[in-house]
């Protein structure tokens, strides 16, 4: 079956499925809605798995939008609503689409990369120059049913979405994920989770983002509800939010805890319904962990681990194991098997560092249009991940470091993880990023960008200096310490190293208008 049908099968239509704002949508709503849509793209004749350009905020029309491309049988290709028209363009090249399903402003915005589709708007617009045709969402959704044409079959290794990875480390490259792939993972979720229907998740994160999707996903398929806010940005009113809807869970990658643990008001407020939270997206620091831990006493906390390439989620740790395996992304979900392999290709023995490599029914196809980087990383039909991890005695994962994000100082590898670890230590901080940056002694040196926490950041470099100097071997205490008032990051709140690698300071005057100072340690 289509991963539609297996999200939305056996459902109650009168059950609440997502929530956005006042308004509430129903599990009938989003059956009818999403085969609306499919009957529109079915009746324009694409060919069975032709690409289909998603772009908006979180909203109704996008789930039901997503749902409708794969119940037609096509490959839905989801992009930010922020994103540049230069990679909106980009990615319709890449994905050869010539349909897209996208938010007004987006359009707007994209106008010229629209000319020649085929489009769909969630709302009236004016004509769009040149575009194959045009029509909104709301009509398609208000049209006679009668004389439909039937939907495709759709089998489990067919070509579902085409994911583009966040791009924290280079150029997105596209992710082919599979119907059955969707719903492997989605069943690991629930079972390490325990999701049932009477579950409702806050959702801050965009769905065209895995961890994001996987959210949706596993909701859908116990029949539990999904409330939308996008207003992270006001963090106190994402708390609120949680109460006032009677949310069960909540889902963030590491500066979504960041920012509620040291700028928001989470430990003086009761969440009475609140029974997990799940962590991913990133290494969120043990000295965070605790914190949650102390924060919501009541709630369990989930640290899972994960990649675009393995549809979501490949790791948990869960809730009692916390304290016991401080700093460990657990073990393989259900249905996953995770090795550590060395560098001669073998299982490393615990306490070794090696790859990571991954294997299930979870695992993408590879990547689009690019044979070789697929043979390179998905080989044997397994993922090689990139991370570096090491296994203890009873068989739970260390994530060392991203292969890519070792410096090489003064001989030796240093894992950034690390540092950037040692430093959130300090409890001065609300984020840190280490880099390696060029040394002529050392080959590389580490440079920290950190976030102090407001308002106390005019102190703060005489304490971070010392902390590095008392609780960091000489070789690792950062040779520049640059203060932001925040961390670049991605649409998912990843942070992006590459902006930071391309920082520049010109004569003290920063070049990003978030700096706030720059400290030679040493």
């Amino acid at each position: 079956m289509s991963a539609t049908a297996f999200l939305l099968e056996g459902k109650d239509p009168a059950r609440i499925a997502l929530l956005v704002g006042e308004t509430e949508s129903n599990y009938g709503d989003l059956e009818r809605a999403s085969s609306q849509v499919a009957r529109h793209l079915c009746g324009m004749r694409l060919e069975r798995g032709t690409r289909v350009v998603l772009a908006s905020d979180n909203s109704f029309f996008w789930v039901a939008s997503y749902l409708g491309i794969l119940k037609a049988g096509l490959v839905c290709v989801p992009l930010p609503s922020g994103v540049p028209e230069s990679e909106f363009g980009h990615a319709g090249r890449v994905a050869e689409a010539r349909t897209a399903f996208v938010q007004a402003r987006v359009a707007r915005k994209c106008r010229e990369w629209l000319r020649g589709f085929d489009v769909v708007t969630d709302r009236e617009m004016p004509t769009l120059p040149a575009v194959a045709s045009q029509a909104c969402f709301g009509a398609i959704c208000s049209r006679d049913e009668g004389g439909s044409v039937p939907f495709p079959a759709v089998r489990g290794d067919d070509l579902a979405v085409l994911m583009f990875t966040s791009g924290s480390t280079g150029r997105p490259r596209g992710v082919m994920v599979s119907h059955g792939n969707i719903a492997a993972n989605t069943e690991s979720i629930i079972r390490c989770l325990g999701l049932s229907h009477s579950d409702r998740i806050m959702d801050v994160l965009p769905f065209h983002y895995c961890f994001g999707a996987s959210l949706l996903h596993t909701h859908l398929r116990v029949g539990g509800s999904v409330v939308i806010e996008s207003r992270f940005m006001y963090p106190e009113d994402v708390l609120q939010r949680m109460i006032d809807s009677a949310c069960t869970g909540f889902a963030g990658v590491p500066s979504h805890f960041q920012i509620l643990l040291r700028a928001s008001s989470i430990r003086r407020r009761h969440f009475p319904n609140l029974r997990y939270v799940q962590q991913a997206g990133g290494h969120l620091a043990p000295a965070f962990i605790d914190e949650l831990r102390r924060a919501l006493p009541a709630t369990k906390v989930y640290v899972m681990y994960g990649q675009t390439e393995a549809t979501a989620r490949l790791s948990c740790l869960a809730p009692e194991m916390l304290e016991r395996k401080a700093g460990s992304i657990g073990k393989a979900v259900p249905g996953v098997t995770l090795r550590v392999m060395n560098e001669l290709g073998e299982e490393a023995p615990p306490g070794e560092v090696g790859e990571i490599v991954a294997e299930g029914e979870n695992i993408a196809l590879g990547y689009w249009r690019d044979p070789e980087e697929t043979a390179r990383v998905f080989r044997n039909g397994m993922l090689h991940t990139g991370d570096l991890a090491k296994v203890d005695q009873d068989g739970f994962l260390y994530v060392v470091d991203r292969a890519r994000d070792i410096i090489k100082c003064g001989g030796k590898r240093v894992s950034c993880q690390v540092v950037e670890d040692q430093l959130l230590e300090s409890g001065d901080l609300t984020e840190a990023a280490v880099i390696g940056w060029p040394d002529d002694v050392l080959g590389e040196a580490v440079k920290a960008f950190v976030v102090p926490r407001a308002p106390e950041w005019e102190r703060v470099e005489e304490r971070i200096r010392l902390f590095c100097k008392t609780r960091l071997p000489a070789e690792l205490v950062p040779r520049q310490i640059v203060l932001l008032r925040a961390l670049p990051k991605n649409g998912a709140g990843k942070v992006l190293k590459a902006q930071l690698k391309d920082w520049r300071q010109e004569s003290g005057t920063p070049q990003d208008q978030s700096l706030l100072k720059a400290v030679a340690t040493i």
